[in-house]
């Protein structure tokens, strides 16, 4: 499947009745459209099942968390690596400790 590689709200166009498109297609490429909706819902979790039931079709939990542990590990690799963030770094290692139930 074809996917954006980076969906992030800021990325999606809105008239104010609803998304009328999707910019910035820089990473776009073969992959698994629940990698999309991590991205999309990382951070926004209270939203999830509401892009469930917009994208119409079953969607495994599961990967989504897994996704969403994989961005986390990947952003934070990046920060490090350039020594940017601080606080964008610790916000990853939160999510982290959120979806493993640790405190």
């Amino acid at each position: 499947m074809f996917i954006h590689g980076d969906l992030q709200i800021v990325h999606v166009l809105d008239d104010g009745d609803g998304a009328t498109g999707v910019r910035d297609w820089s990473e776009g490429g073969q992959g698994d459209a629940m990698y999309d909706l991590a991205t999309l819902t990382l951070e926004h979790e209270e939203h999830l099942y509401d892009v469930m039931a917009g994208y119409g079709v079953h969607i495994e939990i599961d990967v989504i968390r897994a996704y969403w542990s994989l961005r986390s590990l990947m952003e934070i690799r990046w920060s490090v690596s350039t020594a940017t963030a601080r606080r964008r770094r610790s916000h990853r290692v939160a999510v982290l400790n959120s979806l493993s139930g640790s405190s």
